[in-house]
């Protein structure tokens, strides 16, 4: 479809996985002549196209598609590294006369782009390393406390068991003399305010959690034994992103021999629905003021989305 008359808009839509927002972002794209951007971590990999549910080629042919499958997995991007790939973006989608449409899961990108992020300075190998030793010495205990001490507000809002983020803070304040919460306020959003419109897709919990069983499922049958595999053969730092992607761990110890492809299975549907959840939870904080689609199916979805925005118009 061409671009419509009129100004170009941004929109951006947020929710779990499984939650229906990229045939969503896909039917509106469709309707606008818009382009659709990825905003979600782990679609960002290309070595993970049907673990990560990236949208399949015939679906990006529908409608221009952008950052999905353009890292390689030893890269590890960043939520600073994407924001700098994504506002080009955004303002080129909007000079030619489309309108831009941001879709994935990652909360911290949607932030960033609407609350801002400040451009952190880079911490020496040496402090970091610093920092690690530290953690692996004192314990998760002893390390927030003394986090705590200099930088409060991350101590308190880092949730337990979160060893890089608390590490994260303590080397920033290590290297820059600064709480990392302070940069982080002193940050800009990327989008000003009243340039965007926003909906968040949260659908009844259980509804959606059979959605991630089922859709796991379906993932072994087209391809996702063979990522994966083909994933760890490359011997990578676990400790990457995309190591990281919700059922590869399952799926390799199954490789291994060490889990019959039911356990795998199973694992990574139990995974999945916990990841969903940490994903709706925080959404439902950190996106309080944004609009909510409370539907699964995609028809109901697209008349929700019509209602909360009566001036669109194909």
């Amino acid at each position: 479809m061409e671009p419509r008359n009129g100004e170009a808009r941004i929109w951006l839509i947020a929710g779990a996985t499984a939650s229906g927002k990229s045939a969503l972002a896909l039917r509106l794209a469709e309707t606008l002549g818009g382009e659709i951007v990825n905003a979600d971590s782990m679609q960002l990999y290309a070595d993970l196209r049907v673990l990560t549910a990236r949208p399949a080629p015939q679906e990006e042919a529908r409608a221009p598609h952008h950052l999905f499958g353009v890292a390689d997995a030893a890269d590890a991007w960043s939520v600073g590294r994407w924001l700098r790939e994504a506002v080009p973006l955004i303002e080129k989608i909007k000079a030619e006369g489309r309108d831009a449409i941001l879709v994935g899961g990652t909360g911290l990108y949607f932030r960033a782009l609407t609350q801002g992020l400040a451009e952190i300075p880079s911490v020496p190998p040496a402090i970091r390393g610093e920092a690690e030793a530290d953690f692996e010495r004192m314990g998760e205990d002893a390390f927030r406390r003394r986090l705590a001490a200099v930088d409060p507000a991350a101590a308190a809002r880092i949730a337990p068991g979160d060893r890089q983020r608390l590490v994260r803070a303590s080397e920033v304040w290590s290297a820059t003399g600064a709480p990392l919460s302070e940069w982080q306020a002193a940050g800009r959003p990327a989008l000003p305010a009243g340039a965007w419109t926003a909906v968040v897709l949260d659908p009844p919990r259980r509804e959606l959690y059979a959605r991630c069983d089922a859709r796991l499922a379906a993932m072994l049958e087209q391809g996702a034994l063979g990522e994966v595999a083909a994933l760890v053969a490359r011997g990578l730092d676990p400790a990457l992103p995309a190591m990281k992607a919700v059922g590869v761990r399952e799926i390799a110890a199954h490789l291994r021999g060490e889990a019959t492809l039911g356990e795998a299975l199973a694992g990574a549907q139990r995974e999945t629905r916990r990841y969903a959840k940490r994903q709706a939870t925080w959404m439902r904080g950190q996106m309080a003021g944004w609009a909510r689609i409370g539907a699964l199916d995609p028809d109901e979805q697209w008349r929700q989305f019509l209602a909360l925005n009566p001036g669109l118009t194909p």
